[in-house]
């Protein structure tokens, strides 16, 4: 049931109406201006958000600029990596040389961190080069070593600025030695195999008498009076006696991984 005010209203909409009706056109015409203006803020705001839309799709980026930003980005992500990797090695050789200055504390000889620079490329497995000569003091002869305290060899050539490493294995660099738990001594000498595997020397002028087996250690033995007694050298790989068992032989398993060589240490006994 319609209330009383809404009757009310209802009829002066009707009266309104048919007023309306029976005025001039022109009355008419004012009227219905008058009313579309109370509606003119709605169009507005309808045409405003039209063009905000319209905006908004303009702005949107091209696909190709997109693939091409996405591409700068993947190119400098890479770079990222690439510049993370060498940090990463730097790093690691800042472990090494850490490691590498410990080693005067525990060994009683005066040590100088040398530079591996490089390898001839004839006689790679015989000798390296290293960044340290004469004006740093060095003189032939002297024993070099790893980071990590193992024989490597000796300086077989010192210029002013760099040096050449005659490498275990090499003929000109024979090492006086012994074995670690029977105190048997012997020399070592280049491997019968050449460079087909300079992980490997051999070990004679062993006395047959010797008794000599797989894993046991091998050091210097200080006799040459160029080594200092006592660097580790390597371990005994296996063994077999030569000229009617008169003597016997070995091969010993290098302790210095002579293909890996970028920082050693000289030694002053």
């Amino acid at each position: 049931m319609l209330r009383r005010s809404q009757y009310i209203a209802l009829v002066l909409v009707v009266l309104f109406v048919l007023a309306l009706f029976s005025q001039s056109e022109r009355t008419v015409a004012r009227v219905k201006l008058a009313v579309s203006g109370l509606f003119l803020p709605l169009f507005g705001l309808a045409h405003s958000a039209q063009n905000l839309a319209d905006r908004g799709v303009g702005a949107l980026t091209p696909r190709s600029e997109l693939q091409s930003q996405l591409e700068s980005l993947q190119r400098e992500n890479d770079s990222l990596r690439i510049q993370a990797s060498r940090w990463q090695e730097t790093l690691q050789e800042n472990t090494r040389f850490r490691e590498a200055f410990r080693l005067p504390k525990q060994l009683p000889w005066r040590l100088q961190l040398a530079r591996v620079t490089g390898r001839d490329p004839a006689n790679w497995w015989r000798n390296v080069r290293i960044d340290l000569g004469t004006r740093d003091g060095l003189t032939n002869h002297l024993p070099v070593i790893t980071t990590q305290g193992y024989l490597v060899g000796r300086l077989s050539e010192v210029g002013y600025m760099h040096s050449q490493v005659a490498l275990l294995g090499d003929p000109d660099c024979r090492v006086s030695v012994l074995v670690e738990t029977t105190r048997d001594h012997g020399v070592i000498t280049p491997s019968d195999g050449g460079p087909i595997d300079n992980t490997l020397v051999d070990l004679k002028f062993l006395s047959a008498s010797s008794v000599l087996q797989p894993g046991q250690w091998v050091r210097t033995s200080g006799h040459s009076g160029m080594y200092p007694k006592g660097i580790l050298v390597g371990q005994i790989a296996d063994s077999r006696s030569i000229d009617f068992g008169l003597h016997l032989e070995a091969r010993v398993k290098l302790a210095a991984r002579l293909n890996e060589l970028e920082e050693v240490m000289v030694v002053w006994p």
